[in-house]
């Protein structure tokens, strides 16, 4: 049977049920979710999924990061699966779809396969990854860069949050260090469903974005070193404020994004000064920066740019700044095959669509390296995301999951 003829579709209405039902785990102060990564509130959400994917006649392994996959038996069950899924874990102020939307699904497309009693030559599993935020442990996407070989396992077990307390130590304490070794191995297929995080797909009323690929990210901290001096006794003329030399850098970062246009990404999301005492000239300000870019060479120019003005800040101000890079991720474009299925799903259901270029970094990213991988966006409301106000529609995540439908028994049969 073709793809065109099965015409399948979701039960959008039990879909739209699991997600409310999910977020009223780690319930945010706006509507939205604070449910972190190994949080006691990360345990209840991870319960819950367990909880369904066995309803769904699914078996469920869990392996040495976390990293939890539901298994659905293929008729020949020694062929690599196709797989699907995203993440449970949230912001601080997170929403109620991102991440979640790609796990609940994949779930969702594997209940309508037991619903009308479809069987697929391959096994289908869902994952739901560890710590893709990256908000409480950094990097970001741990869990599938350790299962893709691209960070050491004993590197993520020994990173710490702002508590000291370590990765290894966390997984412990919510009992979901899994015995599956975390380690590569054979996927045939890897689809992950997203909502865009961004307003292209609504602004051009398109229900979904084809995601060819991933842009190019550097993360970075900087530190911003001056002297500290009494607020009231030092003059304009003696001071090395290093706030001031700080606030002047963090506007070049921005010039250094505004002259891309929509191409360039640069963000400081978080800055500290110390000594910390509101009548202390500041003697050290450290902050991240997040830069962004569809190719490499071109975020190589900003990095540049940014270094320079670094030297020139100190040749302006008297102060040193001192830059570390913290991570790296190389462009990433998806399985030509994989995208096809996709753009078939969408033409199958009548959907508008087009292609898109993530801005956002996903578990996806990891897969690629080593398995044919693509995504599926869906619109989300003014593109928010990373805020209690995110928002996508019921219409919105019924076909994003319609489409994964098809292109899952389009690369599973």
């Amino acid at each position: 049977m073709s793809v065109v003829q099965r015409n399948l579709r979701v039960n959008g209405s039990r879909l739209w049920d699991m997600h409310m039902e999910m977020a009223k785990i780690g319930p945010g102060i706006a509507g939205g979710n604070n449910r972190q990564t190994l949080t006691d509130e990360d345990r209840q959400g991870r319960n819950l999924f367990q909880k369904w994917c066995e309803n769904a006649k699914m078996a469920v392994s869990i392996d040495t990061m976390g990293n939890m996959f539901a298994r659905r038996a293929g008729r020949d069950d020694s062929l690599a699966p196709v797989m699907a899924g995203s993440h449970l874990d949230t912001q601080p102020t997170g929403g109620r779809f991102d991440g979640v939307f790609g796990v609940l699904a994949a779930l969702e497309a594997v209940q309508t396969m037991n619903d009308l009693g479809i069987e697929t030559k391959r096994p289908i599993e869902i994952v739901n990854w560890t710590n893709e935020e990256g908000s409480r442990f950094g990097p970001p996407m741990m869990g599938s860069a350790v299962f893709s070989g691209a960070l050491a396992e004993n590197v993520a077990n020994a990173t710490q949050d702002h508590d000291g307390v370590t990765m290894a130590e966390a997984l412990d304490a919510i009992g979901y260090r899994g015995k599956v070794a975390t380690k590569p191995r054979s996927i045939h297929a890897f689809f992950e469903c997203h909502i865009e995080q961004g307003p292209y797909l609504e602004r051009e009323d398109k229900a979904i974005g084809v995601v060819t690929g991933v842009q190019a990210m550097r993360w970075y901290k900087a530190r911003v070193l001056g002297e500290a001096r009494h607020a009231g006794t030092t003059p304009p003329s003696s001071r090395k404020d290093a706030m001031t030399a700080a606030a002047r850098l963090v506007l070049k970062i921005d010039d250094i994004m505004q002259k891309r246009g929509d191409a360039g990404r640069c963000t400081v999301g978080i800055l500290q000064a110390y000594p910390g005492s509101p009548n202390v000239c500041p003697d050290r300000v450290e902050f991240t920066v997040d830069m962004r870019n569809p190719t490499t060479d071109e975020l190589n120019l900003m990095d540049k740019e940014f270094r320079r003005a670094a030297e020139d800040l100190y040749v302006d101000t008297g102060c040193g700044v001192e830059i570390e890079e913290t991570w790296f991720s190389e462009p990433v474009h998806f399985d030509s095959n994989c995208l096809d299925a996709v753009r078939r799903g969408a033409e199958e259901h009548g959907h508008a669509w087009r292609d898109i270029m993530s801005g956002a970094g996903h578990d996806a990213v990891n897969v690629a390296r080593l398995a044919p991988t693509a995504m599926i966006f869906i619109p989300c409301k003014d593109g928010i995301s990373h805020n209690e106000a995110e928002y996508s529609s019921p219409e919105a995540i019924a076909a994003g999951a319609d489409v994964l439908l098809a292109a899952l028994l389009d690369l599973a049969e």
